[in-house]
């Protein structure tokens, strides 16, 4: 019945290997922090999210393991069926309260938020979605499921955008989009330039900060209080699998958006709930994060120390200003040898390849944690050193 299946799923990888884009996994051992194990070998690892290092935080980690006494392994159903936990609102009350919004609702993934979020919200021919170029692969899926008209304005031009809105205004409703801290590029959005461009025409900002939460601003709030915009944007999605070091995604704004979401967001209804052990530890490192600030400064310390490294060894860091800390490279090969070389010296960092970045585009995405030694970022900085020399980057 189905005797063409396998001959086409050959082709089909057959001609991502000819691109020289083919994945693999690779099996790390222990807890992923500041370091791994593979191949029982230590290795410094400087690829986690988990900027603050709170996934391995001794609080989180006896919050997660009560819960997981007490609840079990998972909800077993949806919200809206019998999957509610007192925990999923406990911890919607405090995500709405430390963002400063009156209501939060949670998904299961970040990927999920933005689905639920930006299919419910911009749903007709009536409404025009735009959005940043480099926006997340999970925004880009979300405005396509999305029955709104959609237009695509260049990265952080806020030329283009005020040009797209000016040549819109036959939309009843304009929805722009656009991440806090792009993942791959490690820049910041233009907030203060679309929130006026945004009243100027009449537009709703849509924010996904999910790399901004916690790192960013003077109490951790993320990008919004960087910038000290909190009046200016209606509602924000974000993730618990970042910072906070657990799994999920939220959406916060105002009571009546979370109540239109519980009935309209299908990747919410349609979701087995989040499992309890995955809510309490999410709580557990909120409150760290509101109660150890010197956290967020350990990280940008090393952050600042390692970038001014960087640079003074010769690498292309673009255009980042936060936490993450792209390497140009450019030439696929190339960065897939960059990436092969670290590894054999002890440091992963995987390659950033197409369809992740454009072509031409390709680089090591480094991420850096509070909990990062110096020893280890030395080691870490030696290997890029070598390396990087001997393919001739630097």
């Amino acid at each position: 019945m189905s005797f063409w299946l396998e001959d086409y799923l050959g082709q089909a990888l057959e001609e991502i290997a000819q691109k020289g884009l083919s994945r693999s996994l690779k099996s790390l051992d222990g807890i992923p922090g500041p370091t791994a194990f593979w191949h029982g070998q230590e290795i410094v690892l400087l690829s986690s999210n988990s900027y603050l290092g709170l996934h391995a935080h001794s609080h989180v980690i006896k919050a997660a393991q009560e819960a997981l006494a007490h609840y079990g392994t998972g909800t077993g159903a949806s919200r809206l069926i019998s999957g509610n936990l007192a925990l999923h609102e406990e911890l919607e009350r405090k995500l709405a309260r430390f963002k400063g919004y009156p209501a939060a609702i949670l998904f299961s993934t970040g990927y999920m938020a933005n689905l639920g979020l930006i299919t419910s919200l911009a749903q007709g021919p009536q409404d025009l979605i735009i959005s940043d170029q480099l926006n997340h692969a999970s925004i880009i899926d979300a405005c396509r499921l999305s029955s709104a008209a959609r237009a695509i304005y260049r990265h952080k031009d806020l030329e283009h955008l005020k040009q797209i809105l000016s040549q819109s205004q036959q939309y009843a409703r304009h929805w722009i989009i656009t991440e806090g801290v792009f993942s791959m590029d490690g820049d910041l959005a233009p907030l203060p330039g679309i929130c006026k461009l945004a009243e100027e025409y009449g537009a709703l900002v849509l924010i996904d900060d999910a790399h901004g939460f916690g790192v960013l601003g003077k109490e951790g709030r993320g990008t919004v209080e960087h910038f000290g915009l909190e009046d200016k944007i209606p509602l924000q999605i974000g993730t618990l699998s970042k910072t906070l070091g657990n799994l999920g995604g939220y959406v916060v704004g105002t009571e009546r958006l979370v109540d239109y979401l519980r009935h309209k967001a299908r990747s919410f209804i349609y979701s087995t709930a989040p499992p309890p052990s995955i809510l309490a530890g999410s709580l557990a490192a909120l409150a760290l994060i509101e109660s150890q600030p010197q956290l967020r400064q350990q990280l940008w310390a090393r952050v600042n120390y390692f970038r001014q490294a960087l640079l003074e060894l010769g690498f292309d860091l673009m255009d980042s200003q936060g936490h993450i800390i792209p390497i140009l490279v450019g030439e696929l090969e190339k960065t897939s040898a960059f990436a092969q070389g670290l590894l054999e010296q002890g440091v992963y960092t995987p390659a950033i390849r197409p369809p992740t970045v454009p072509e031409g585009k390709c680089r090591l995405r480094i991420s850096l944690m509070a909990t990062h030694t110096s020893a280890q970022l030395e080691r870490a900085l030696l290997a890029l050193k070598n390396v990087g020399q001997c393919l001739r980057i630097i």
